[in-house]
């Protein structure tokens, strides 16, 4: 069975999308990144046939609706995340569900795409199947999904820059320098800006984050404040 790795920081004010400030203040961006990781941890949830675990950075005790996302992840095993940077702290993730899951394939996505589908990420799963490595390019050049076959091969993210236009890219290129046959899943928008929100919002206007993004977005269009 293949583990779902969901690697998380938790929605406290100030330290969660700081790149919607403007025209989001902290406490609203907070919410929206609560929003897009209830929803992901919903579709992950639907996910048939998957061991779903959440690699976490903070806590939920401090974060915006950390009661509906502790509540959320009955059922879960939660591990917390290690290391300084992300390229670091991806690599751990996979390297500890490596070592409580030996030999299992492992798909770890973030909380950054809200828009994910069950349907999406059991594709994905099954995909991996047939393949050494799965990746699942984002719009601005990073990645929204990565699946290993044997995530031991996931140290290879330490040596790639991260949150950056060829973070993709370079990935790609890691992932071949170590022999793996890996294939490419849907290219999904990241929110990363408040343009972004709107637009994925859009896609999924039905979701706890479109609900999250929606006042701001309101306030904007009546020309008042955030």
């Amino acid at each position: 069975m293949t583990v779902l790795l969901v690697l998380a920081k938790a929605p406290v004010a100030g330290t969660v999308k700081t790149r919607l400030c403007p025209p989001a203040t902290p406490v609203r961006a907070a919410r929206i990144a609560a929003g897009a990781l209830r929803d992901t941890l919903d579709a992950v949830r639907a996910t048939p046939g998957v061991t779903p675990v959440l690699a976490l950075r903070g806590r939920f005790a401090d974060a915006e609706e950390g009661g509906a996302l502790t509540a959320a992840l009955t059922g879960w095993t939660v591990l917390p995340q290690r290391g300084d940077g992300l390229g670091d702290r991806l690599a751990n993730a996979h390297a500890d569900v490596a070592a409580a899951w030996p030999g299992r394939p492992v798909l770890q996505i973030g909380m950054d795409t809200p828009q994910v589908t069950p349907e999406r990420l059991g594709f994905a799963v099954r995909r991996l199947l047939a393949v050494d490595a799965v990746l699942g390019r984002a719009l601005d050049g990073g990645w929204w999904a990565l699946g290993l076959r044997d995530a031991r091969h996931a140290a290879a993210l330490r040596e790639v820059p991260m949150s950056t236009a060829q973070t993709g890219r370079r990935t790609l290129a890691a992932l071949g320098n170590r022999g793996l046959r890996t294939a490419s899943l849907a290219v999904l928008r990241d929110v990363d800006e408040w343009p972004d929100a709107l637009a994925v919002a859009a896609e999924v206007p039905d979701s706890r984050f479109a609900r999250a993004v929606a006042p701001l977005h309101r306030a904007l269009l009546r020309g008042g404040r955030p």
